[in-house]
């Protein structure tokens, strides 16, 4: 007995302790089991994944929308400026015209008294003058007569 065979023994003993305990048995579980383990892993990566994918095509959409949304925003604010330029324009050559047409208004009332004076200055000089002239060759009751007829047609021409 040498010991060849101690260690074929041996190694029976082991082979078959190994075989009773169900080792291979645990070793296919253990196995099995961590080979689910990845396979449960690789699914959660997977799921997320795509959801990562849809959030990010959410996100994309949602700043192709804010884009878009900004675009428009900007478009209706230079259209507003536009418009209240316009209108700004509008009233500013409004308030020239009514400007304009009271400084006219007021030259003419001007011109109008300017006129009434210098005809009153005229009447009176003519009415000075025709007392005058007319009180050196006429007596005092034609002149007053002449006088007031003179005063009442001028008078009557101005109205």
């Amino acid at each position: 007995m040498d010991a060849t065979f101690w260690a074929t023994v041996a190694l029976l003993l082991f082979v078959a302790l190994v075989l009773y305990l169900k080792v291979p048995g645990m070793v296919a579980k253990s196995l099995d089991g961590r080979a689910d383990r990845i396979r449960a892993e690789l699914e959660d990566a997977r799921k997320l994944r795509e959801e990562a994918q849809q959030l990010l095509a959410e996100f994309q959409r949602k700043r192709k929308e804010a884009e878009k949304e900004a675009a428009e925003i900007i478009e209706v604010a230079k259209r507003e400026a536009g418009l209240l330029a316009a209108e700004a324009h509008a009233k500013t050559e409004e308030y020239v015209a009514r400007r304009t047409a009271l400084a006219e208004q007021k030259i003419g009332q001007a011109e109008q008294e300017a006129i009434h004076e210098v005809r009153s200055s005229a009447v009176e000089l003519a009415v000075e003058a025709a007392r005058h002239i007319l009180g050196s060759k006429v007596d005092a009751k034609t002149s007053a007569d002449l006088f007031k007829s003179s005063v009442q047609e001028v008078k009557a021409k101005l109205n």
